[in-house]
């Protein structure tokens, strides 16, 4: 185990920091914790809704951020101010406006007001959605709150650098990386060291060798619960310690430990330990001990609560500012005097910047009322008082501190209170919130996805072309085509999973490819769902393309929460100012049993809004997927049909060029009688099933949707119905999941229920999931007899004379 404890080891980086250097970090340090001190007021007052706080870690952050250096990386978590702050991508401003929620790009860069407080980013990308010049500045990935959540993503950004570093084809991207010289930063609390997430993600690292450098902030508490209730040993580094290397050049972690009030220490073991990490490639662990919390875990409550008034004392004693205080005056670094002046005037610029920050975030919507009031006053002077109009007025004017919902809410009671008047203050006030809500549609809704060239919609549909000879072949083998074309076109583009590399993966669409594109390129993982996702998160935001495997569609549960809290909403949740565009590879529905036959569209659906959902029908269908989304820059699912790899299809002659669109679903078979919307493997027995209602006098219209997200971007289907006048949603979801969600798509997005004669009907499969063997798929999922007879009483409901009863 490494440590940092010695006087020779520490003096030696300190030594070359001048005083002005030493006085500047001191600065620094009272600048956030006096942000931290007003933020904390500024809650407690009403002027923000909650506040989480970097107090307490300063000075161990100081020291990171002397060793982090231009084209590095952050995944961080939510404490991490300080830090933001000396590698000057924070101002106490923007720290300011981030806690007033100011909805302005501008005015708070890392989320535009839609992350609360203390969630920290870098804006990667200019204003056409393109990547910057990454290998130039000191970049931070967009912050989650899930505790952990930053790890599989911090996986992925040190897991760039290493190929970026090997593979020589990756040399060309300088905007991305030099060679791969790149660290990439990981800071976690003690308490989240206890989810799985960390312990994957640090067992990843240690078989990967790659470039990541964890720093645990280590103050002994997860909110009120304390480390005997966290830790085995009450200690991470201890029970870590089969990670630590034996020596250079073997696998491993390097993991030191360093009291977090000791600023010498804290910078030589930085120093040190970056070092290593960059040059060797090797994971690193520092273990930040003895770090206080001043104001406790947030302004959710007081941690005097649940701390002794021991523990109290000793935090006290060992704030690391006071520590850092003493060493300075003890070295004769500084006086007493220059030291209170810097601390008076540390408070003094925070006061400063945090007046500006709620003056830039509060007069505009100040403004914003007093133009409402008067245009309501208009309204009251046209419209009269029996209305009580009047009554809506009076307290937004008289509103101190108003936002803009109360300006929106109080304009829409008082448009419907004067319903069916004609004034002109009528139609300025409609005027007015026509445009409100456009703007704020911006400020709040906008950026799910990418508005860049590369945007899904923006890749051009080329058509799949065949040979007149073309041979049929096994699903399988078009896949491998399709991917082998792509890695010959673009050297970013590789793909990682389960038994993906060696066996060419369980179904051999990369059968060969890893022995002709290299192990770097093609490369299996352990079992470890969520930190395959993550690496792909991580490698995707530093330019590259990866495709990540999830083996089964049944165990992308272990990686759904990732996938929704991080990739998803990050376009969202930096208003375009990050992006990710990771394809999850998959595959789903018929084979064997209950965890090998997976449909839970119901769940992927609601959770990853943010990604497209891809359920191609045939391999084919996914290659032209795969095209479309390798030239895109969003984030996408695929799901591949389990029974359809030996299946005979036709290689496209451009079987690497061709492209699907995504949101336009195919009509597989024309008819009259009824339309039955579906995807995936229920297509062909859909098909089946359209035969046998042909045999009776039944003519079906079959539509597959392609793709969930987007979903029919045409209304395609709802031309159908206006044409057949009955509709049938089948998948093979649990009831009320996927169906409903076409359902809902159709009936009401695209109001098709103005085209129905009959009631919409929804054939799902059984609200359990399927046993083994071909019987229990059979009564488990539906079958074509179970859309014959379906659509067969759906018709005979309309005539029975025609159609009578089979029962």
């Amino acid at each position: 185990m490494s440590t940092a404890e010695t006087a020779a080891d520490v003096l030696s980086s300190v030594a070359t920091l001048s005083k002005e250097d030493l006085l500047h970090d001191y600065r620094l340090g009272w600048e956030s914790r006096h942000a931290s001190l007003a933020g904390r007021k500024e809650v407690f007052m009403g002027k923000a809704k909650f506040g989480i706080f970097g107090d307490g870690k300063e000075v161990p952050q100081l020291a990171m951020a002397r060793a982090f250096r231009a084209g590095d990386w952050r995944a961080g978590y939510y404490r991490d101010q300080t830090f933001m702050l000396a590698i000057g991508e924070l101002t106490l401003q923007q720290y300011f406006a981030q806690l007033y929620a100011h909805a302005d790009v501008e005015a708070e860069p890392s989320t535009a007001g839609r992350a609360m407080n203390g969630h920290f980013g870098t804006r990667h990308l200019d204003e056409d959605g393109n990547f910057k010049n990454l290998a130039e500045s000191k970049n931070s990935s967009a912050d989650i709150s899930p505790t952990g959540g930053q790890m599989p993503r911090l996986v992925g950004l040190a897991y760039a650098s290493k190929l970026f570093r090997q593979n020589p084809e990756l040399h060309q991207f300088s905007q991305f990386s030099v060679n791969g010289n790149e660290v990439a930063f990981g800071t976690i609390g003690n308490a989240s060291t206890s989810e799985g997430m960390f312990f994957e993600a640090i067992n990843a690292a240690g078989v990967l060798q790659i470039p990541m450098l964890v720093s645990v902030w280590d103050d002994h508490y997860g909110i009120s619960v304390p480390a005997e209730y966290q830790t085995t040993k009450q200690n991470i580094s201890e029970i870590l310690k089969g990670f630590q290397r034996e020596g250079e050049g073997q696998d491993g972690f390097e993991i030191f430990r360093v009291r977090g009030w000791d600023y010498v220490a804290l910078i030589d073991t930085y120093q040190r330990a970056a070092e290593v990490c960059r040059t060797q490639h090797v994971p690193v662990l520092i273990h930040v001990q003895e770090v206080t919390q001043p104001q406790g875990h947030s302004t959710s409550g007081s941690h005097e609560r649940y701390k002794s008034k021991d523990r109290l004392s000793w935090e006290e004693e060992h704030d690391c500012l006071r520590k850092m205080r003493e060493w300075l005056l003890q070295e004769g670094h500084a006086s007493e005097e220059e030291l209170t002046q810097i601390e008076n005037e540390a408070k003094e610029t925070v006061k400063v910047a945090r007046t500006a920050a709620w003056s830039a975030f509060f007069n505009p919507i100040k403004e914003e009322a007093t133009e409402v009031v008067a245009l309501l006053n208009r309204l009251v002077k046209e419209t009269g008082t029996e209305n009580k109009l009047h009554e809506l007025v009076e307290p937004l004017e008289h509103n101190p501190a108003p936002i803009r919902a109360d300006l929106v809410r109080t304009v829409r009671r008082a448009l419907r209170a004067v319903r069916g008047t004609r004034s002109a203050a009528r139609r300025d006030l409609q005027n007015w919130l026509e445009q409100a809500l456009a703007e704020n549609s911006d400020r709040y809704n906008s950026y799910l996805f990418s508005q860049s060239e590369e945007a899904i919609g923006n890749i051009e549909e080329v058509k799949a072309e065949f040979a007149a000879d073309a041979h049929q072949v096994d699903g399988r083998e078009v896949l491998q085509a399709c991917f082998d074309a792509n890695f010959q076109r673009d050297p970013r583009i590789f793909a990682i999973g389960e038994d993906v590399g060696r066996i060419g993966d369980v179904n051999q669409a990369f059968a060969g490819l890893q022995e002709k594109f290299g192990e770097l390129r093609v490369t299996d993982t352990g079992i470890r769902e969520c930190t395959i996702v993550g690496q792909g998160i991580g490698a995707a935001m530093r330019g590259l393309r990866p495709i990540t495997e999830i083996q089964y569609l049944d165990y992308l549960l272990y990686a759904i929460q990732i996938l929704s809290d991080d990739v998803a909403c990050l376009q969202y949740r930096t208003k375009g100012g990050q992006k990710a565009p990771l394809i999850v590879r998959t595959r789903g529905h018929r084979l064997e049993g209950i965890w090998h036959s997976g449909s839970p569209i119901q769940m992927i659906l609601g959770a990853i809004r943010g990604m497209h959902l891809c359920v191609p029908r045939n391999m084919t269908q996914a290659a032209g997927f795969y095209n479309t989304l390798l030239r895109s820059d969003e984030p996408a699912i695929v799901i591949e049909c389990l029974n359809g790899y030996r299946l005979k299809e036709q290689i496209p002659s451009n079987v690497g060029e061709f492209t699907l669109p995504l949101g336009q679903p195919e009509t597989l078979k024309k008819g009259d009688d009824l339309t039955i919307v579906t995807y995936g493997s229920m297509c062909r027995i859909v098909l089946d099933a359209a035969k046998q209602l042909a045999e009776v006098g039944i003519s079906v219209e079959v539509i597959d949707v392609q793709t969930l997200l987007p979903f029919d971007v045409d209304h395609v289907i709802a031309d159908s119905l206006q044409r057949t006048n009955r509709v049938l949603f089948a998948d093979e979801d649990v009831p009320g999941g996927g169906t409903a969600y076409m359902m809902q798509q159709v009936v009401d997005e695209q109001q098709a229920y103005r085209f129905l004669d009959s009631q919409p009907r929804c054939l799902a499969a059984q609200a359990h999931r399927p046993p083994y063997g071909s019987d229990g798929d059979y009564f488990s999922k539906p079958n074509a007899e179970d859309v014959f007879d379906t659509v067969y009483e759906m018709l005979q409901e309309a005539d029975p004379k025609r159609f009578p009863a089979i029962y």
